[in-house]
């Protein structure tokens, strides 16, 4: 009985090995050529915790309806990860279709194309001419039941808002994208693969912007001169995740071809 334990115990350490020497190893295959990757990470503003330092009452108190923070190995995702892999993601949903949405901040147009389709054409960098409207970004527009298989893997933030539920909204883009300013309800977003940059405004505090240009235009052309004005920001790697509360403006920036998480609450 002990022996047959430790060979199982031993499988199960040796798969778990396997899977992070391979997932850090080739970034899930994702990874675009470095030229192509922003270097800039920005600085970071935002209270980050480790799971051993904040309990869920101080969380309720410091940061669910006051501010963003950003949680570190609150949850393992490993099998998650392995699973968002790009040959694994390919294999298992490459003919199913998804819908893309314009990347502006009221996006009016929906394009539906094979999963295949989108990583092969449509995945790649920004361009710095191209309006929002103009841009096709993969997010938020999932198939809960065609994606169930992958859902069920993954493990949400466990620090959940009193009278709410989640609910998930998985993509995938290339570097220089993102969503420009808008705001909704509370969530999480963690990052699978890759990196992502994040802006933020309080409520009270409407960011400039203009609805129609991309985030890396804005970064460019505005972020530079912006004075008593500057938002609260950092860039997420893989294990992250950020909080943001109610009704706060947000804009996002993915570094590299990026993978990545919400989990919105309401």
């Amino acid at each position: 009985m002990e022996y047959k334990l430790g060979i199982q115990v031993f499988l199960l350490l040796f798969w778990r090995s396997a899977l992070d020497a391979l997932v850090s190893e080739n970034d899930g295959g994702w990874s675009s050529n470095p030229e192509y990757s922003l270097t800039d990470e920005g600085p970071c503003n935002i209270d980050i915790w480790d799971k051993a330092s904040l309990s869920h009452r101080q969380f309720i108190q410091q940061y669910a309806y006051s501010k963003p923070v950003i949680l570190k190995g609150f949850s393992d995702n490993t099998k998650f990860q392995f699973l968002c892999s790009k040959s694994s993601l390919l294999q298992q949903y490459g003919e199913r279709m998804v819908r893309l949405s314009t990347a502006n901040t009221y996006s009016y147009r929906k394009v539906d194309v094979r999963f295949e389709e989108f990583v092969d054409l449509l995945l790649r960098p920004q361009s710095m001419d191209t309006l929002g409207s103009d841009t096709l970004y993969f997010f938020g527009d999932n198939n809960f039941t065609e994606w169930h298989s992958l859902f069920e893997n993954y493990k949400a933030p466990r620090y959940m808002l009193p009278h709410t539920t989640g609910a998930y909204s998985f993509g995938i883009a290339g570097p220089g994208t993102g969503v420009p300013f808008h705001w909704h309800g509370p969530g999480y977003s963690e990052v699978i693969y890759g990196r992502k940059r994040w802006f933020l405004y309080p409520p009270d505090k409407a960011p400039h912007f203009h609805p129609n240009y991309t985030t890396l235009s804005w970064v460019k052309d505005t972020y530079p001169y912006l004075l008593e004005e500057k938002p609260i920001e950092c860039t997420i790697r893989p294990g992250e995740v950020l909080y943001f509360p109610d009704r706060w403006w947000h804009a996002t920036l993915n570094l590299d071809t990026s993978v990545f998480i919400s989990t919105f609450l309401g």
